[in-house]
């Protein structure tokens, strides 16, 4: 079963966070200039929500908000839906998929361990068919 640790062992344990203080001006342009698409929000070290382009969308731009007086804490999700290292990549896939969401941070025992995208998963899904595909090929064309 391969897991989400795998994945974050290929991304890196660089992760973009922010404040639930800044305003969602600032958010916007930290997730513009690191090219992301989603913040986990973390306050005194634990994940207490996470913004993404979608809540952006809908809870500022829609609900006419201005985004250099409003909160991250104001219009972030807060909800979460998590997965730990251990989870399995398939897991990931169908709660994902179920919940339409393209993010999800992945937590453990020291708080926030990384943040898994559905572009993620299909890269990591990919490659391993890709190797399948490979060994596949090896073992028709050898075996002749």
């Amino acid at each position: 079963m391969i897991t989400v640790r795998e994945i974050l062992a290929r991304k890196g344990p660089d992760v973009v966070t922010a404040s639930p203080e800044i305003t969602v001006l600032e958010a916007a342009q930290l997730m513009n200039a690191r090219g992301i698409g989603a913040l986990p929000v973390v306050e005194n070290g634990s994940l207490v929500g996470i913004f993404t382009e979608r809540d952006l969308m809908r809870r500022v731009v829609a609900e006419g908000l201005d985004p250099q007086s409003t909160r991250v804490r104001q219009v972030m999700t807060s909800e979460l839906l998590t997965a730990t290292a251990e989870t399995s990549v398939d897991e990931c896939g169908a709660l994902m998929t179920a919940r339409r969401i393209r993010h999800l941070p992945v937590v453990g025992p020291a708080g926030l361990a990384g943040i898994v995208t559905i572009g993620d998963l299909l890269a990591f899904q990919l490659a391993e068919q890709a190797v399948t595909i490979a060994q596949l090929n090896s073992y028709v064309y050898d075996v002749r």
